[in-house]
């Protein structure tokens, strides 16, 4: 193998499990303390790091060095695939980042994280978005603070924590409608939006069902 295609091989990786980790080029030279222009070339697959480093980032991620160095079909495809976390709840006023109830994570295609957009996943709890969503499934929610009347969005409420509905837009306000008739929508006014708040956090670009 080339020495060009081992860089190219250590930088696949070193990003995979950057992403994997939620970590960026500057927590690595923060952390690692090497300089963010050395990091740099190792993610852009310029220089191949000495085998200290190699082994000091295999301790980091707490994976072997071989994780790094070497290319398997299954890594290849990784690869193409970014990293969100599910969440069991999302309390209100807390930032995401911040969030300590993770309980999955699930991949989806790096294609999605273009134009700078990010996205979260959330454990369906409850019924009342039945029968399109049932508990247990997981919804895929791309981060938006703004919708369209129909999407269906993790809304929170007067500081509560939030809350999946079907979004309903008018001049008077905003409507959060139930999938279940068995359960009544929950009405604000324009002030009431303002006031309380009520904001979307979330609208979900897909449904995840495990068997």
């Amino acid at each position: 193998m080339s020495n060009l295609g081992n860089k190219e091989i250590f930088a696949k990786n070193l990003n995979y499990y950057m992403t994997l980790n939620n970590k960026d080029r500057n927590d690595l030279a923060r952390d690692l303390d090497v300089p963010y222009t050395t990091i740099t070339s190792w993610c852009k697959g310029e220089f191949y790091p000495r085998i200290d480093k190699i082994e000091a980032l295999a301790n980091y991620f707490e994976i072997r060095k071989s994780d790094l160095v070497e290319d398997n079909s299954k890594k290849e495809k990784m690869l193409n695939s970014a990293i969100v976390f599910v969440y069991g709840t999302i309390p209100a006023g807390i930032p995401m980042e911040c969030i300590e109830d993770i309980i999955d994570t699930e991949e989806i295609p790096a294609d999605m994280l273009k134009g700078g957009k990010q996205y979260f996943g959330l454990l369906i709890k409850g019924n009342s978005m039945s029968p399109e969503y049932r508990e247990g499934d997981i919804i895929i929610l791309e981060k938006v603070d703004d919708c369209e009347s129909g999407d269906e969005c993790v809304v929170m409420v007067n500081g509560n924590e939030g809350t999946f509905k079907k979004v309903l837009k008018n001049e008077n306000g905003v409507i959060l409608q139930p999938l279940n008739p068995e359960y009544q929508p929950m009405v604000y006014t324009n002030e009431q939006i303002e006031q309380l708040p009520v904001k979307i956090i979330g609208k979900v670009v897909e449904l995840r069902r495990k068997k």
